[in-house]
């Protein structure tokens, strides 16, 4: 399947920079399902929310850089997509418990999706 082919670029050092920036997106998460369904004061808790977004967003950013067809794969769309959400968390209080568990929910079915639908092309390239 070609978009389970090796990584077109990369760097020494990639590979535990990438596991560091998840596992501080995980404390992101973490952190940030505490303040929005224990209820707890914004200030208390945004910075794991911005965490999360920052280290999703560099993820993301490596992900394309080392393999350019990562955006024309479901893949590739659903990151983005769970980003745009957890932008769209953080800007629209009345909805953060119900947005927080929709990205939960879609991060798991689509983490544990089949690989052929995880890797299948949306965007045919010309």
């Amino acid at each position: 399947m070609k978009g389970l082919a090796e990584p077109v670029r990369d760097f020494p050092g990639k590979r535990w920079l990438v596991n560091l920036l998840r596992a501080l997106h995980l404390v992101g998460v973490v952190g940030l399902g505490a303040g929005v369904l224990g209820d707890i004061p914004e200030a208390r808790w945004i910075a794991f929310g911005m965490t999360a977004v920052v280290s999703g967003s560099i993820i993301l950013a490596l992900d394309g850089w080392s393999r350019p067809d990562y955006f024309h794969e479901y893949v590739g769309l659903a990151m983005a997509g769970k980003l745009i959400l957890l932008g769209i968390l953080l800007a629209w209080p009345a909805q953060r418990a119900v947005l927080f568990w929709l990205i939960l929910v879609l991060s798991v079915l689509f983490a544990h999706a089949p690989a052929s639908l995880r890797h299948a092309t949306w965007l045919k390239r010309r």
